[in-house]
C-alpha cells in the first residue's frame, strides 16, 4: 500500500472519529485533498482511493492539473489567495473559490464568470485571528461585504472560510473555529435576500479534527495526505 493510501485511511479514520465525538454525520464533512506542489501521479493515487475533490493554491497549477485530468469527474477548489488578473482562467475549471476577500476581487469574478455565463460558488475569507500576514476580511466587515455582492448575478456566496494560525496544540484554534461558525449563524439568522450560506471551510492537517467538532463542512488536508510539500522544481 502506498504512503498516500495509508495516509488517507488515517485521515478518514480521524474525520469519522471527530464526527462521532460531535454528533455529526460523516456526510456533513467534505475532505479537500490539497495537492499544491504535488505531482499528477500522487493525485492519481488519491483518486484510486476514491478522492475526487482537490484544492490548489495557485491558479497556474490548478489550470495545468485540471486540464491534464479532465474527464475524471473531479472537483477543483481554489483555496489560495487569488489575484484579479488570474480570475479569467477559472470559469469552467473550479467548483468553488474559497478565498474571496475584497469587493474588487468579487467584481472581477462577477465579470469573468458573467462572460462565460457561469455562476461562481464562493466562500468569503475571514481573518478571524487578525493576523497581519493573512488575507481575509475582518469579521465585522463580512456582513457589509455580503450585502454589496448579494445581487451579483454570477456569484453565489456559499459560506465562510478561514486560515487559522499555525499552532502546536490544535485546541488553541478551537475558539477561532467556533467564532467563525457563530458569525455564519448570525448572518443566517438575519435572513437576507439572496444570501443563503451553509458552508464552513476551516481546518487543515494540524487542526482539522477540532475544526470538524466546531462545525467545519470542508477541511483542507495536504501534508496529512501527501506528506511534506516539495517546492523544488524539476
Amino acid at each position: 500500500m502506498s504512503e498516500v493510501s495509508e495516509n488517507l485511511k488515517e485521515v478518514e479514520k480521524r474525520i469519522r472519529a471527530a464526527c462521532e465525538r460531535s454528533g455529526r454525520d460523516r456526510s456533513e464533512v467534505s475532505l479537500i485533498a490539497v495537492s499544491k506542489t504535488k505531482p499528477i501521479e500522487m493525485i492519481r493515487e488519491a483518486m484510486g482511493e476514491g478522492i475526487s475533490v482537490f484544492g490548489e493554491n495557485k491558479v497556474q497549477e490548478l489550470v495545468a492539473k485540471h486540464d491534464e485530468l479532465e474527464g475524471n469527474n473531479l472537483e477543483w477548489h481554489m483555496i489560495g489567495h487569488l489575484q484579479r488578473n488570474k480570475v479569467n482562467k477559472l470559469p469552467g475549471r473550479v467548483k468553488m473559490i474559497h478565498s474571496v476577500d475584497s469587493l474588487r476581487l468579487a467584481e472581477e469574478i462577477e465579470h469573468q464568470f458573467g462572460k462565460a455565463d457561469i455562476v461562481a460558488d464562493i466562500l468569503v475569507e475571514v481573518n478571524m485571528a487578525g493576523e497581519e500576514s493573512k488575507f481575509g476580511l475582518a469579521p465585522q466587515d463580512v456582513e457589509p461585504f455580503l450585502l454589496k455582492i448579494a445581487n451579483f448575478n454570477h456569484i453565489c456566496p456559499r459560506g465562510l472560510m478561514t486560515i487559522a494560525p499555525f499552532v502546536e496544540d490544535p485546541e488553541e484554534n478551537r475558539k477561532i473555529f467556533a467564532d467563525l461558525r457563530k458569525l455564519l449563524i448570525d448572518i443566517q439568522d438575519k435572513n437576507y435576500d439572496n444570501i443563503d450560506m451553509t458552508e464552513l471551510s476551516m481546518g487543515m492537517t494540524g487542526d482539522y479534527e477540532v475544526a470538524i467538532e466546531e462545525g467545519a463542512t470542508f477541511v483542507r488536508v495536504g501534508t496529512g495526505i501527501f506528506g511534506s510539500r516539495n517546492y523544488e522544481k524539476g
